[in-house]
């Protein structure tokens, strides 16, 4: 082997097609990962994609991710305003920026403003579903899973209508590259309702592919500080059937 081969990707003998994810198609691949041998190089392979792009993220300047914070702010409110009313009166799910992560939390306080009911989620249980909890401005946050600040145990639950997924990479049929820990997709297959999710990420973070597995579940939309970058059902609109504020709370 020479030195590209003899790397993680490709030990222990014959590898599947996502040993060499970079150089495939990426038709060649068994999405119903029938193989666990091509499932467990997916997971290698992801692993490695996943430091390597977050490694990228954490080399940035304060001075350029804040630019791409106040892009995307800026594509999340003609999105917002152009396809949902601005988000009034529904359950808007943000997060709190960890890791080099775009800091969306100036449009927090913006849609609160604005009438729009703003959620963070929690990890309450370990491998269950996330929680979603009520922000405000005025809320006082305690430390959660991760050490990330959440809402408190007290602040109200809330199912929403439209939610955000950080990215840590993506793909232009709308998969997302997570951390890992498979807590947003089981989310998603948990909520009924589904709601309208936005994968929110930086545009250096495309990939040709993910290579989906069957608990992967596509976005809605990807927006980076380019724009919208995925919109698999060309419109968006049509699953925003989730609960109003006045309505809101755990399915």
């Amino acid at each position: 082997m020479n030195g590209e081969d003899d790397t993680f990707r490709c030990r222990g003998g014959l590898s599947s097609p996502p040993c060499y994810a970079a150089e495939i198609a990426p038709e060649y691949f068994d999405p119903l990962a029938v193989d666990p041998g091509q499932a467990r190089d997916v997971a290698r392979w992801r692993k490695a994609e996943r430091e390597r792009l977050r490694a990228e993220r954490q080399a940035l300047s304060v001075t350029e991710r804040q630019a791409v914070g106040a892009a995307l702010m800026v594509h999340l409110r003609r999105v917002l305003d152009e396809r949902f009313d601005g988000g009034r009166g529904r359950v808007f799910s943000a997060y709190w920026p960890i890791k080099g992560e775009p800091d969306l939390r100036p449009l927090m306080t913006e849609l609160h403003r604005r009438g729009v009911v703003v959620a963070l989620p929690i990890v309450e249980t370990r491998a269950a579903p996330l929680v979603f909890r009520r922000w405000t401005p005025e809320t006082k946050m305690v430390r959660g899973d991760w050490n990330i600040p959440v809402p408190p145990p007290d602040a109200p639950m809330e199912t929403p209508a439209i939610a955000l997924a950080p990215l840590v990479g993506w793909s232009a049929d709308g998969y997302r590259l997570g951390y890992g820990g498979g807590y947003f997709d089981r989310t998603l297959a948990a909520l009924r309702p589904r709601p309208f999710v936005i994968g929110v990420g930086f545009e250096t973070a495309r990939l040709r592919t993910i290579f989906p597995q069957p608990h992967d579940i596509a976005l809605d939309l990807v927006l980076t500080e380019a724009g919208v970058r995925s919109d698999p059902e060309g419109t968006g609109s049509g699953r925003v059937s989730g609960p109003s504020a006045s309505g809101a709370g755990p399915r």
